[in-house]
């Protein structure tokens, strides 16, 4: 399944902007945020616990960092905030639609100067 997900990722970004997190697939670190842990008012636990998936998604030197799950880019999100990161985090449906041309002006909020206004 990593592998498909990846193909996706490549196919709407091309492949020579992809870079992958080490470790990656199976191996690759929790964001912090799931389980109802983003809800769970323990926001200076939850930023403890994330901070490794920060470390791993500065690492890569990435300007976005791309995410499936609505409570994983809340909380890399929140991270990038809290720890002052320079990287975007964008949901995967959000450059799915830019890449097809039918991504709304509503719809660009976490989006960088970059690609704000591809396709408008």
């Amino acid at each position: 399944m990593a592998d498909d997900l990846r193909y996706v990722v490549k196919s709407v970004v091309g492949e020579e902007n992809f870079i992958d997190m080490h470790p990656n697939k199976s191996n690759n670190y929790c964001c912090g945020g799931g389980g109802g842990f983003l809800q769970s008012g323990y926001t200076d636990a939850r930023r403890q616990y994330g901070k490794m998936k920060f470390d791993q998604i500065v690492d890569t030197g990435a300007d976005y960092c791309v995410a499936a799950c609505h409570n994983c880019h809340a909380q890399i999100h929140d991270l990038a905030e809290h720890f002052e990161g320079k990287y975007h985090t964008v949901h995967l449906w959000t450059l799915i639609c830019l890449s097809l041309g039918i991504l709304g002006e509503n719809e660009r909020e976490y989006l960088g100067p970059d690609l704000a206004e591809v396709g408008l």
